[in-house]
């Protein structure tokens, strides 16, 4: 007996929930996957596109930090037991620097990984005397906003993968991407990559 009735009906509409998932996720994965990038119709960000190749999802200028992040006054400012201490990027330039490959995968749905550069944040801690076991706070030069201070826990703040990054693929940061420094570490949501960075320090 073929089927007909209420149960066609449930199945055709199985199938036509099965269907739209299907295109949903064929028509957003392509800012994440290379192979599916001709498809991305309705997604927030394109893979490859925007700044130094990477998506932006907060800009400089949305951030109200242009002027800020580009003072030739800029230094970050590190709190800890032994004292306070400010580095100029050029300071931190001359550092002992480290590279990783990692990604950033943003709350939005998007991920990209690329090539960072910079000074382990681990020496940037010690420096000031900050104890291995301590949370830390992250601040942005941002006067507004959800993510303006985050904390990391100490096990991302002592990977020897997480950096304070002045490059990526390369090249200086782009403003849009932090510029003069942010964090990158591995496994943390991208709005937890704090950039535009001001001041770093044991949490209270």
């Amino acid at each position: 007996m073929s089927p007909s009735g209420p149960a066609m009906g449930r199945r055709g509409f199985l199938v036509g929930i099965g269907a739209s998932a299907a295109a949903l996720v064929a028509v957003t994965a392509g800012q994440s996957f290379d192979l599916l990038a001709p498809l991305n119709l309705f997604a927030p960000r394109v893979k490859g596109a925007g700044p130094q190749a990477l998506p932006v999802n907060r800009t400089a200028r949305q951030a109200g930090v242009t002027a800020a992040a580009q003072s030739e006054t800029w230094a970050l400012e590190l709190i800890g037991p032994s004292g306070t201490v400010s580095i100029t990027r050029p300071e931190l330039e001359r550092m002992p620097q480290a590279s990783a490959r990692l990604p950033i995968a943003c709350v939005e749905g998007w991920s990209t990984t690329a090539e960072w550069e910079g000074v382990r944040l681990r020496d940037l801690l010690d420096r000031v005397g900050v104890p291995p076991d301590r949370t830390i706070r992250l601040e942005s030069l941002q006067a507004h906003g959800p993510y303006r201070a985050t904390t990391m826990p100490p096990e991302y703040a002592r990977d020897p993968l997480t950096l304070v990054a002045l490059r990526v693929n390369g090249e200086p940061l782009d403003l849009d991407h932090g510029y003069p420094a942010r964090i990158i570490a591995p496994g943390r949501p991208g709005v937890l990559q704090t950039k535009w960075l001001a001041r770093i320090g044991p949490d209270r």
